[in-house]
Parts: C-alpha cells; sequence; structure tokens
C-alpha cells in the first residue's frame, strides 16, 4: 500500500502493474478502503494494471473537509493523472459506483467502461439511511458491527473481522462527508448520458441497496447490461470473489474484442 501526490492532495492506493491491457480501477464504499479489492486486485492485475484508490479522508489519503461526490471523482482523475494514467476502466461499488457514474460525466474520455456494482442513481430511502448512519458514526466500530450482517452474505469469520476492523478505523469526518456523497445522489440525468460499455451488478441478497435499484440503472443506462450473483449481498465482490470476477472478466473480454 501507498499514497501519491496530486494536484488535489495525497491519495492512498494499491498499483499492480502486469499485462498490457487497458488499466482498470476499483473505487471503495463507504464503509471500506481501498483494501477491499484485494479480491479483484490478485486477479485483474496479472493481466493488466489494476489499482484500487482511497477517496479523500479515507485511508492514506488526505482528508479534505466539505468533500462532495464531485470533489472525490476529481481526486481520483487527478490522481490518475499523476500515474500517466489516461483512460481506464472504472469498477466502483456502492459509493464507487456513485463515483464512477460521477467521473464518467466529468470526464467520460478517461472512461473505457463502467462496472456500476450494488449501487444506484438515486435511493428512495437515501436521506433516512444518511441520517441514521451519520447519527451513529461517533462510534464506527460499533456501527461496523451493527452492519455487518446486512452487508455480507458470507460468514467466514476472518473476513468479517477484516470488513469491521477497516470500518471501525475510519474517521469519522470522512465517513460523514462519503455518506452525504453516497446516499444524497441523485445521478438519475448522468446515468441516462452514459455513452460507454456499462456492465451493472448486484447481489440477490442485497437489502442495502437492492436489485430493483440496479434494474432502475440499467433501464438508464443505454445499452447497459445486468449481472445478479446469487448468494451474494451488499459486499458482492467479498460474498462471490470468483463470481464477481467472473463477471468483470467476461464483460471486458466482450468489449475489448469488438475493439480489435
Amino acid at each position: 500500500m501507498a499514497s501519491i501526490d496530486t494536484a488535489l492532495g495525497r491519495i492512498g492506493l494499491i498499483d499492480i502493474w502486469s499485462g498490457h491491457g487497458t488499466p482498470i480501477i476499483f473505487l471503495h464504499g463507504v464503509g471500506s478502503d481501498k483494501s477491499v479489492w484485494q479480491p479483484q486486485l490478485d486477479q485483474f492485475g496479472d493481466s493488466r494494471r489494476a489499482l484500487a484508490f482511497d477517496y479523500p479522508g479515507y485511508g492514506e489519503s488526505e482528508f479534505r473537509a466539505d468533500a462532495t461526490r464531485e470533489d472525490f471523482a476529481a481526486a481520483i482523475l487527478a490522481a490518475l493523472d499523476s500515474l500517466g494514467v489516461e483512460k481506464a476502466h472504472i469498477c466502483g461499488l456502492s459509493l464507487g459506483g456513485v463515483i464512477a457514474i460521477a467521473m464518467n460525466a466529468a470526464a467520460p474520455d478517461r472512461c473505457a467502461s463502467l462496472i456500476i456494482a450494488d449501487s444506484f442513481a438515486v435511493h428512495p430511502q437515501g436521506q433516512a439511511i444518511y441520517d441514521r448512519s451519520t447519527a451513529a458514526s461517533h462510534d464506527m466500530r460499533g456501527l461496523a458491527q451493527a452492519r455487518i450482517g446486512a452487508l455480507m452474505a458470507l460468514e467466514d469469520p476472518a473476513v468479517r473481522a477484516d470488513v469491521i476492523n477497516t470500518m471501525a478505523a475510519i474517521d469519522p469526518r470522512a465517513y460523514r462527508v462519503g455518506a452525504r456523497a453516497v446516499w444524497l445522489a441523485d445521478q438519475r440525468d448522468r446515468a441516462s448520458a452514459i455513452a460507454v460499455p456499462t456492465l451493472v451488478i448486484c447481489g440477490d441478497e442485497d437489502a442495502i441497496t437492492p436489485p430493483a435499484l440496479s434494474e432502475e440503472l440499467v433501464g438508464l443506462i443505454p445499452g447497459s447490461a445486468l449481472h445478479i450473483i446469487p448468494g451474494a449481498s451488499h459486499l458482492a465482490n467479498l460474498d462471490k470473489p470468483e463470481d464477481f470476477n467472473r463477471a468483470i472478466d467476461d464483460f471486458l473480454s466482450a468489449i475489448e474484442a469488438e475493439a480489435y
């Protein structure tokens, strides 16, 4: 793990560089950091450059008070500038999906494709979730312990402990900024304007961002595809990493074959 200096401050990242395919970047949820993507970095780092970033205030990134989802998107784009990455496949889960849509709105030429997992354009209970989560953010470990059952279907105690410990370590100030960025988002117009290949993924047991919200996204994004992962909840990439990775691999193989 490391960090880099960018035009918009220090950003934490994991950077695995192997192969010559178009890079893929991974964007975490509001209760995670870049480390949540290790199963994906391990696989995709074998064939292409694979990167996972921390948002401002998370992990090893510099805190920015009152940052918006547009600021998060700009921070990731600035990190790509510093790394010399001109274009990449953008994969985001939950808040990461919201930021992926914001990145595409800000710089569509930088996005080779979008992979939006367990996310939404607008959440019908967004205000209520924001109010509950920010009210509980004074005790991040307690919040993580209370939420783990909704976040994961996987019962593996080691994986669950990692998720709890990662969430417990988040600065409450950063968590509140992230919660505002995700739960109060309404990006229906931005989703309708997406013109790059897009895959929408959702765990069929996700009660936080249910499959109906992914179905709505597919209805908004022209030409997008939906992949539902059986037996996965909100953190589908950890619940069913092989299924999650296979869905991405099939998607990237298809669109990159078309390019040639």
